[in-house]
């Protein structure tokens, strides 16, 4: 079990991702549409302003506003408050509140899957992300057949790893946008 991981600038960030499950699936739902720093910065934020930390927490309290006080802790404050409310509703419902069992119950890789893939707010991409980091960060066995043979955030072990991490995603995004046919244009 790592004593951070290294997705953000903040060591307290860093520490709490690695040390709470919540914060770890709370950080990936807002890895959209920003930085990997910011969102992986989103589950302190939301433990500073809110004074906890919890799904209880999450789940009830009224998070626009807390998503939006400056600065923002996402682009989208408004659907990600949203989203993040929901996930914490989701875990409560069907995990009893505790984030860990999404992978701790999964007997396999494909219970794994579909657990991910039932989180509110995660697609196939934070999906397959979420499984390299817990595989390669934390050992977890069910999560080994969902790693992707591209990097991902599963090969950030150091701030210099998400560095080229963030360089490599960059380059692969200008090649498959290249290799995208022009969009057609109709008289």
């Amino acid at each position: 079990m790592p004593d951070r991981l290294w997705f953000t600038e903040s060591d307290e960030a860093n520490a709490l991702l690695a040390s709470d499950p919540l914060a770890l699936l709370v950080g990936f739902a807002l890895d959209q549409q920003i930085t990997v720093q910011k969102a992986f910065s989103g589950p302190l934020a939301l433990k500073e302003r809110l004074g906890a930390f919890d799904v209880d927490t999450l789940a009830t309290a009224d998070l626009e506003p807390v998503f939006r006080a400056r600065p923002a802790i996402h682009r989208y404050p408004g659907a990600m408050a949203k989203r993040i409310q929901e996930l914490a509703a989701y875990i409560h419902d069907h995990y009893d509140g505790d984030a860990a069992r999404v992978w701790t119950d999964a007997a396999d890789s494909d219970e794994l899957r579909a657990n991910i893939a039932a989180l509110p707010g995660y697609g196939p991409l934070s999906s397959r992300s979420l499984a390299a980091v817990l595989a390669k960060h934390f050992g977890v066995a069910a999560a080994q057949d969902l790693v992707p043979w591209h990097p991902t955030l599963g090969d950030v072990d150091s701030a210099q790893a998400l560095v080229d991490y963030q360089a490599t995603k960059r380059a692969h995004k200008a090649q498959w946008a290249k290799a995208q046919p022009p969009a057609s244009t109709t008289s």
